[in-house]
C-alpha cells in the first residue's frame, strides 16, 4: 500500500525540484553532495515541506538540512524556534539553524519581518553553503500575493506572483506553488506530525490576513471555488509575459542611448524612447532609474508613470524626484537621470 495521496503529492513536487538543483549543481562541474535546506516556520506548510524533503533527498544523494526564523515578534518565539529545530532534527535533518532576527520597521511589519527573514536564510545558506533553499507556500499564498499585487495596481510583474525559482543564483525554490494548502495540512496528518498555527496569520491587524480569511473566501462564495486556481494560473502567465517584456527591454536599452553622451548618468533619446510600446518603454525607464541608483524597492509604478511623462506628454514640465535621491529631466531632446548631488556640482 503507498503513501496517503497527500504525502505522494507533497513529495512528488520536492522530488522534481531536488532533481533540477541536483542537475544543476552537477553541470556546475561540483561532485560533492549539494546540500538543500528547509525553510520551516512550524506550520502545516513548511512542515510537510521538511517532511518531504527528509523522505526525497537521501534517495538522491542530496544533503537535507533546515533552518528556522525566530522574528521575536510573540513572547515564547525563541522556545518555538528550537521545538521547531529540535523536530527537523527528528526527521534526521541536519544541519539545522535556528536563528533570531530583529525585525524593523521600514515599509510595514509585513514587508520588515519578510526583510529580515529573508536577510537569515541569505546568511545561513551562504554559511552552509547551501544550494538551494526550499520554501513552503502554496497555491494560496500564490493567489493572496497576485490579489495584492493587483491592488497595488503595479502591472504585471506585480501580478506575476512569486516565482517558483528566485533569489540570487536560482537560491529559492518554491515545490508547493500548485498544491492547495489543504493537501499539506492532509500530509501532515497522514504522518501524525504536529503543527504549529501562527497567530499572526489570523490577525486582522494584517493586510493579508484579512485577505485571507476576509477577502478570498468572499471572492470564491461570489464567483466559486475555482478562484484560487484561477489566480496562480494568472500568476504564471503574467510572469510569462512579464520575462518576455523585460527581455525585450534589456535588448533595447542600449540603442535608445542618446548618441555623445558621456559619463555614468544615463542619458536616453527622447524620440526613440516614444517609438517604443509603452509596456517595453516603462521598463527601460525604470532599468535606467535604478542604474543611476534609485533603489528597486522604493521604485513604484506611480513614479515611472512621472518619467514617462516627459516622453509623451512633454509640455516643458519640471524635474521630477525619485527615490534614492534620483532626478530626472529633458534637455534638448534627450532624457537625463542623475543622482541630485551631480546636478547640483553642475551649477
Amino acid at each position: 500500500m503507498g503513501p496517503h495521496p497527500a504525502v505522494a503529492a507533497i513529495r512528488l513536487a520536492v522530488r522534481r525540484v531536488l532533481h533540477d538543483v541536483l542537475n544543476e549543481h552537477r553541470a556546475s562541474g561540483a561532485r560533492d553532495e549539494p546540500l538543500v535546506l528547509a525553510a520551516c516556520s512550524g506550520g502545516a506548510d513548511s512542515i510537510a515541506l521538511a517532511s518531504a524533503l527528509a523522505f526525497e533527498a537521501p534517495k538522491l544523494g542530496i544533503r537535507a538540512g533546515g533552518v528556522t526564523v525566530d522574528h521575536g515578534l510573540q513572547e515564547g518565539s525563541d522556545r518555538r524556534a528550537s521545538e521547531v529545530a529540535v523536530r527537523l532534527r527528528t526527521m534526521s535533518l541536519d544541519p539545522v539553524d535556528a536563528v533570531t532576527v530583529t525585525v524593523g520597521r521600514q515599509g510595514g511589519p509585513e514587508a520588515a519581518a519578510r526583510d529580515a527573514r529573508y536577510a537569515a536564510l541569505d546568511a545561513t545558506a551562504d554559511r552552509r553553503r547551501a544550494a538551494a533553499v526550499l520554501l513552503g507556500h502554496t497555491r494560496e499564498d500564490q493567489a493572496e500575493t497576485v490579489l495584492l499585487g493587483l491592488a497595488r495596481g503595479s502591472g504585471t510583474r506585480s501580478l506575476s506572483g512569486m516565482a517558483a525559482v528566485s533569489g540570487v543564483r536560482g537560491r529559492y525554490r518554491r515545490p508547493f506553488l500548485q498544491i492547495d494548502r489543504q493537501t499539506a495540512r492532509k500530509a501532515c496528518m497522514a504522518q501524525s506530525l504536529p503543527v504549529w498555527d501562527d497567530p499572526h496569520n489570523a490577525d486582522p491587524a494584517y493586510t493579508r490576513s484579512r485577505l485571507r480569511h476576509e477577502g478570498l473566501p468572499a471572492l470564491e462564495k461570489s464567483l466559486g471555488k475555482g478562484v484560487v486556481e484561477a489566480l496562480a494560473r494568472t500568476a504564471q502567465l503574467s510572469r510569462d509575459d512579464a520575462d518576455a517584456l523585460d527581455a525585450w527591454a534589456a535588448e533595447v536599452g542600449e540603442t535608445v542611448r542618446a548618441a555623445g553622451a558621456s559619463g555614468e548618468a544615463p542619458v536616453l533619446d527622447a524620440a526613440k524612447l516614444f517609438a517604443l510600446p509603452p509596456a517595453v518603454r516603462r521598463r527601460v525607464l525604470r532599468r535606467a532609474a535604478i542604474e543611476a541608483g534609485s533603489p528597486a524597492g522604493s521604485l513604484f509604478a506611480k513614479h515611472i508613470e512621472e518619467v514617462d511623462r516627459l516622453i509623451t506628454g512633454w509640455r516643458g514640465q519640471g524635474v521630477i524626484n525619485l527615490p534614492g535621491r534620483i532626478e530626472v529631466h529633458r534637455r534638448c531632446g534627450s532624457l537625463v537621470i542623475r543622482r541630485r548631488d551631480e546636478a547640483a556640482a553642475e551649477h
